[in-house]
């Protein structure tokens, strides 16, 4: 097993609302590994939302890190205790014309304030990273439950407007979202924001996508619900 580094931590704030992007450099310590158990995995499809594959990640090595993801966990998102609600190895792998019209935007995980996105990342910037956004419509940049009925009745103006988004990946401004911040993919590189950020994946070369873990933009996924 590689060596534990020392991690490089940062906390950023983004936008006009201030929510928490944090980042963890050298995370693991152990990122061949995971690279290794990632390429061996059994996959199947993501779901609806996620446009490609994903397969169950053993997330013991978290407890190399406990006493920072706690210490995090409490002074940034203010929270007491957490637990692991997800963990998975993905692959995103369709084309962009398989792209449904919701996976053509930014979009939120969950609106509730509980819960945590965690990326890790495995691979370089070559591979791409994650943007955030602002909706100009409504000046969202989180959807909570108070704003959902509202964020999507604002869509549905957005659709009229503009038509269907494009077949693409979004990355960057268009006429219904600001990019705010992004994030680079750095092997073994941590991200944590709360599930109600809108975001997006950003994917440099989009011919690049495979669904063989060897060749794909292979990263791990995990939810953290706090309390």
């Amino acid at each position: 097993m590689q060596s534990l580094p020392e991690p490089k931590v940062s906390v950023r704030r983004m936008g006009r609302e201030g929510e928490p992007l944090v980042i963890i450099d050298g995370f693991s310590g152990m990122v061949d590994e995971l690279l290794e158990a990632g390429r061996a995995a059994q996959y199947q499809h993501g779901g609806a939302a996620y446009p490609g594959i994903r397969s169950w990640a053993e997330p013991n090595y978290l407890d190399r890190r406990r006493d920072l993801m706690m210490q995090i966990m409490q002074r940034v998102f203010g929270f007491r205790s957490v637990r692991l609600d997800v963990s998975t190895f993905s692959l995103v792998t369709l084309g962009e014309g398989e792209l449904s019209p919701a996976q053509r935007m930014p979009h939120f995980d969950h609106s509730g304030s509980e819960v945590v996105a965690v990326m890790h990342y495995l691979l370089g910037p070559e591979t791409g990273g994650t943007a955030f956004y602002r909706h100009r419509r409504t000046g969202f940049e989180t959807v909570t439950p108070a704003r959902e009925k509202a964020y999507f009745a604002a869509l549905a103006q957005d659709e009229e407007e503009h038509g269907s988004p494009l077949p693409r990946f979004h990355h960057g401004d268009n006429g219904s979202f600001e990019q705010i911040e992004e994030i680079e993919a750095q092997p073994d590189r941590l991200a944590l924001y709360r599930g109600r950020q809108l975001h997006s994946g950003v994917i440099p070369n989009p011919a690049a996508l495979s669904s063989d873990p060897h060749k794909g933009r292979l990263t791990i996924n995990m939810f953290m619900v706090g309390s």
